[in-house]
Formats: structure tokens, sequence, C-alpha cells
């Protein structure tokens, strides 16, 4: 097992593919916001190609069980990589409770549209950001901090 130590350049990368998982969710909820601000649906573009691969029955279900037998519970991959590929699978799991939580509660607020938005709207803003930060984290060679989610990671990765 690699201890936390220096990151090579590979690591670096491989450690901030992972969020692509949680970045794919959470576009979801920033329909809203592509709806308001439609320049900005060119972000996006660089997506398209792993969106079409997302969108294949199970993809995203395979994808994050593969992501955590094959890289978090490998003892042969680096405590770096293990420990972003964790973490952007925790912020999915947030990601899919934020859904189930809309679903059973956008039928209350149907009358209301301006709840709704500000709910998908926020909901989309810290998933974002949160990829953001732990990217550009990754990329330097650091360890992205985020309060909770990083605390759960650090007891399952050892």
């Amino acid at each position: 097992m690699n201890s936390r130590g220096s990151t090579t350049v590979a690591d670096r990368i491989f450690a901030s593919l992972p969020y692509l998982l949680p970045l794919i969710d959470g576009l979801g909820f920033g329909r809203y916001w592509f709806q308001e601000f439609p320049p900005l649906k060119v972000l996006i573009l660089p997506l398209v190609p792993v969106l079409q691969i997302y969108s294949l029955p199970f993809a995203g279900l395979i994808i994050f069980f593969a992501l955590y037998f094959l890289v978090v519970r490998s003892e042969n991959t680096s405590h770096f990589v293990r420990f972003n590929t964790m973490q952007a699978i925790l912020i999915d799991i947030v990601i899919i409770m934020c859904r189930l939580i809309v679903s059973i509660m956008e039928p209350t607020f149907q009358s209301s549209t301006f709840i709704v938005e500000t709910l998908y709207n926020t909901i989309f803003l810290g998933v974002l950001a949160s990829v953001i930060y732990s990217v550009f984290q990754s990329l330097l060679g650091r360890y992205a901090e985020i309060p909770a989610i990083s605390e759960a990671v650090n007891t399952q990765i050892r």
C-alpha cells in the first residue's frame, strides 16, 4: 500500500478523472441554470463523448462499482488516487440522495417554480464548485479537503 507522499503526474491525472462521475450526475440539476444562461452550454460540449457512454443502460452503476472495486479497494493503487476516487464516489452518493429528496419534495412545490429552481440551482452550483475544487487540487497534487466528505473518505481508505 502506498502511503501519503509525493504524487506523480500520472497519479494527478488519474485522481482527477473520477470526478467526471459526480459532474455528469449533477448536470441534471443544471437545467434551470442552463435555461437562464444558454451560452454556458458550450462549457459542457467537451463532456458529450462521456455523456454518450454514460447514456447506455446501467452505465453509471457499472462505472460506480468499477471505480469502487477496481480502484478504491486495490492496495496496488496509490493512496492519492484511491482517496480522490472515493471522494468522487461519496459526492456522487450525495447527489443521488439529493435527487431522491428533490423527487419527493418537488410535487409539494409544484405551484412555486421559484423554490424548485432555487433548489436545483443550489445543488448544481454546489456540485460544480466541489468538483472544480477537487479537480484543481488533484491536478496540483494536493488532497482536496471537503468537510464531512473527506473525513468519511479517510475512514474508508487506510
